[in-house]
């Protein structure tokens, strides 16, 4: 079972590099590849985008350095409540095809957050 959650710990921290990589670093190719980016201010989608990169950071050195892993199930807790935020805020949009990831992101981060407890 801990490799599985490994596994998983992997996946989500890829997904959310990448994620926050592009809004904490690339904006313009974020504006370009996510509608919403454009009509929010730069600051918060910069700031969503680097508390993304700290939190896929909080999926694996804390429990892989075994230096305080209780980081680890707080950092995907936060992410978690990320991705549900960021559901919310799609859905008053009525940007649908945006929450499908999010509900994936949302299930990964819970699991990891449950299984580290």
């Amino acid at each position: 079972m801990n490799i599985a959650i490994w596994i998983i710990q992997g996946l989500a921290a890829i997904g959310f590099v990448y994620s926050g990589g592009l809004k904490a670093f690339q904006y313009e190719t974020a504006k370009k590849s996510w509608g919403w980016v454009a009509d929010v201010p730069k600051a918060f989608v910069v700031f969503i985008g680097l508390a993304e990169l700290l939190g896929a950071i909080g999926l694996i050195l804390p429990q892989a350095t075994n230096i305080a892993p209780l980081w680890t199930p707080i950092a995907a807790t936060g992410l978690a409540a990320v991705v549900l935020l960021g559901a919310i805020f799609h859905v008053t949009r009525k940007e649908y095809r945006e929450i499908g990831i999010n509900i994936v992101f949302f299930a990964l981060a819970l699991f990891i957050a449950i299984s580290r407890f």
